[in-house]
């Protein structure tokens, strides 16, 4: 890895549960190494956001993990981790998707479209001793050479998909491991006004009508204006109002994507 430290440690196990609850059960019982990578072929509960499944072919997509101990951050800044996350795989898709005809977004909270197909994903788990953050575990899936998406009711896509090639993930995990310590570092220097730019500008439906679900009942339809300091995706309704809306409270209704993530 050309890298300082994330993925100079690379631990790779070819079948696990969760490679964010292995990192998570081993920084218990060991000093890991910040930057650590836990990667595998296959996880059998891979998780995503809302309690879904990741569903991911043996052997053909990224799952994997990333340990990060950002003791710097303030508690309000927790939301920084997804947006450096997401942006981190924006960079390297954008590295590996050249040609202007791909549209790649960031879906919030952290989710990766391209062409309104969804890519990657990232699930965060924080672990805190007190108020103060002690590890931050970075769940990232990536689908690389799947085809196959039948068992899946919303739009999916793969590296392989959109440019008809085979990719060595091991490549597309070099390019990761030097995108999120990129964008690590410009969370720990405070950059945060620098990570907000980049986010919102990447960020699918800014400025847009769009329509969503919420709390699983109620149709509403508003204008993406940005995102809060904790997170909260900021929608203005069509009667002008202006509303916060957790991940929990919302969900988009557009290109034929379900309620999960």
């Amino acid at each position: 890895m050309e890298t300082l430290f994330v993925g100079k440690n690379l631990l790779f196990l070819h079948e696990v549960e969760s490679t964010n609850t292995y990192a998570i059960e081993l920084l218990r019982s060991v000093n890991v190494p910040e930057g650590t990578i836990i990667f595998t072929d296959h996880q059998t509960k891979g998780k995503g956001q809302r309690g879904a499944f990741w569903n991911s072919e043996i052997g053909q997509n990224i799952t994997a993990s990333i340990v990060l101990k950002p003791y710097f951050l303030h508690q309000k800044d927790i939301f920084y981790l997804s947006k450096i996350s997401a942006l981190a795989i924006y960079d390297a898709l954008t590295e590996i998707f050249l040609n202007s005809q791909y549209d790649i977004k960031i879906k919030w909270p952290n989710d990766i479209l391209i062409n309104h197909h969804k890519i990657a994903g990232v699930l965060i788990e924080n672990t805190f001793h007190g108020t103060s953050l002690q590890y931050t575990v970075v769940g990232i899936g990536i689908n690389v050479n799947q085809e196959n998406f039948e068992k899946i009711d919303r739009l999916v896509t793969s590296i392989k998909l959109l440019l008809k090639n085979n990719f060595e993930r091991n490549d597309i995990l070099k390019i990761l491991s030097s995108k999120i310590e990129k964008w690590y570092f410009k969370l720990k220097n405070q950059q945060f006004e620098f990570i907000d730019k980049h986010y919102l500008d990447s960020l699918y439906g800014i400025g847009e009508v769009l329509k969503f679900k919420y709390k699983d009942s109620e149709d509403i339809e508003g204008e993406i204006i940005g995102v809060n300091h904790q997170g909260k995706l900021v929608i203005r309704l069509m009667n002008f109002n202006i509303r916060e809306f957790d991940l929990k409270e919302i969900t988009f209704m557009f290109q034929g994507f379900d309620k999960k993530k």
